[in-house]
Formats: structure tokens, C-alpha cells, sequence
């Protein structure tokens, strides 16, 4: 992660401007810090190092947080498994990682006391880990069970040939039967744990959007990623003036704890060893179904 600091951020110290970037506390932070996966410039800095405008904070991988992440019994449910990857179908509500203030939990624990065997290139906290989606986003995401599966699928993504595609409920009625958006995302000025469309400290991002049923007032949609960018989707549909329902931080509606109506539904990519085509599909969460059924049709 690269961060260019801005005119209106001068004056903060690093531990404190970082803390509303990274999902880590200040004191974990200042452990980076001194570990030097952070730095200033492309040089190291102390924890009280205060920002100044134009510079520019680079924050590295590979660090591990000093305290074990327990496995914990928890049910989750696996779609696929081989010697190299599992496909798991997270349920909405569910962390994936342990991160700063979810030390317990989570898709990582749970596959944790699953299995010992999981790619350890993210480190302790996110073995196994290759992409992650929201906390209140349900569906399928992989998991790799060992590093050459984990290394190739990192670079499988980055060429988007890992193909994800989501199912989520809009609100409003969209006119297009389908649609691109193409707009940068970073991280938004006024509040630091949303993201937004935006040219200032951002990066590409592309979704494609096809309507798969008008309902009054809504709209059923099936949305491929091109890129993957934190909040993407929740980001560009809220930027085209369609919010994805129930969605507590891109709306401004009050919303349940289920969170937003947003499934990852399919997923395909070549097995990273064998390169056999893996090709899977699930179906909505029963609350997400049960509600587009009370829907009236357009």
C-alpha cells in the first residue's frame, strides 16, 4: 500500500493518520513501524514521526503480529477440496482474518482448526488467504492449502483470470440492461473507514454490471469484477446513484444486522497445479431469497 499525504492531513502524527488506513491499532502499528514495513519516503521513521504534505508512506507486506491466532471450532461451509485448494461459501456475517478488533471468530480460525494445511505467506494472521470479501458479504471465495498453490493463484488474480461474479440486490430501478463502471477508488478524506470513487491516492477499478430482474424499487443484478479493490463494488454502486440494499455503510438507510444484500454466487479459475478448469456456483442466503421473493415484479 502506497499513501500520498495530503494538505489537510499535515500535522498528524503516523501511528494516529495510519490507524484510519490500516486495520490495526496504534501500537501495532508502532511495532511495523519499527520493524520497518512502514516507511516515510522510502526511509525509516519513529512511531511519533509527524506526516507532512506530499509525503509519501509506504506500507509493506509480510508482517506478522506477534500473538497466535487460535482455531477455533467453527462450522463453515466447504464447497470443494483437493491436495492444493478449498472453496469455501462464507456465510454473511463472518470475518475472514483476525485484524484489529476480530482476534477470534473468524473464516481463518475456523480453518484453522479445520486443517494444518494452509499457505503460510500472508503469515499467521492470514493463512491461507489468497482474496477476502466483506464481513457481511456471503459466498464463494478459495482458499490455498500450500504456497506454490497460493503464489500462483496470486498471480492468477492479478491477470484477472480468476473469474468472480456477484449477485446483489440494488436499490432503485437501473434502465440499462447493462453497464461498466470504470472509476479509481482509494480511501475517502472525510472518513476514514470508507472508501470512494476518487483520483487522489487511488487505483483502477472495473465492474461490469448485467440486470437480471426489475422489481419496484429494486434491481437484481449479476456484477463481474475486472479488478479488486476494497468495498468495490459497494463503492461504484453507490456512485452511480444505486446503493446495494441494507448496506450499513453506503447508504444511509437503516439497515439490519444482516448487512448488505451482496452474494458472491460464482466462481472459476484453473486448479494451480493441474490447471483442470474448477467452475462452482451457490445459490442466495435464504434471507436474501426470501426478501427478492416479496418483491413486486416491474
Amino acid at each position: 500500500m502506497e499513501i500520498k499525504v495530503l494538505e489537510e492531513e499535515n500535522k498528524i502524527r503516523i501511528d494516529k493518520y495510519l490507524s484510519e488506513y490500516l486495520e490495526e491499532s496504534r501500537s501495532m502499528i508502532a511495532k511495523m513501524i519499527g520493524e520497518g514495513y512502514i516507511l516515510v519516503n522510502d526511509g525509516a521513521v519513529k512511531s511519533n514521526y509527524v506526516v507532512r504534505t506530499g509525503d509519501i508512506i509506504k506500507v509493506l507486506e509480510g508482517f506478522v503480529q506477534e500473538e497466535d491466532i487460535v482455531p477455533q471450532d467453527i462450522k463453515i461451509n466447504i464447497v470443494y477440496e483437493d491436495d492444493d485448494v478449498i472453496v469455501v461459501n462464507k456465510d454473511s456475517g463472518m470475518v475472514v482474518h483476525p485484524g484489529s478488533g476480530n482476534r477470534g471468530g473468524t473464516l481463518v480460525n475456523a480453518l484453522m482448526f479445520y486443517t494444518k494445511d494452509l499457505s503460510n505467506i500472508n503469515g499467521e494472521v492470514r493463512p491461507g488467504i489468497v482474496h477476502r470479501i466483506d464481513k457481511d458479504t456471503s459466498g464463494l471465495m478459495v482458499v490455498a492449502k500450500n504456497n506454490k498453490a497460493h503464489e500462483i493463484l496470486a498471480d492468477m488474480l492479478s491477470r484477472h483470470e480468476v473469474k468472480r461474479d456477484y449477485i446483489a440486490l440494488l436499490k432503485g430501478e437501473f434502465m440499462h440492461d447493462t453497464a461498466t463502471i470504470n472509476a479509481p477508488i482509494g480511501r475517502d478524506k472525510l472518513d476514514r473507514k470508507k472508501m470512494c470513487v476518487t483520483d487522489v491516492n487511488s487505483k483502477e477499478a472495473i465492474t461490469h454490471l448485467k440486470v437480471l430482474e426489475r422489481f419496484k424499487g429494486y434491481t437484481l443484478v449479476k456484477l463481474s469484477l475486472e479488478t479488486g479493490r476494497t468495498h468495490q463494488i459497494r463503492v461504484h454502486m453507490a456512485y452511480i446513484g444505486f446503493p446495494i440494499y441494507n448496506d450499513p455503510v453506503y447508504t444511509k438507510d437503516a439497515c439490519d444486522d444482516f448487512g448488505q444484500f451482496l452474494h458472491s454466487a460464482s466462481l472459476n479459475f484453473k486448479q494451480p497445479i493441474t490447471g483442470e478448469e474448477l467452475n462452482f456456483e451457490c445459490s442466495l442466503p435464504d434471507k436474501f431469497k426470501n426478501f427478492v421473493d416479496t418483491l413486486e415484479k416491474k
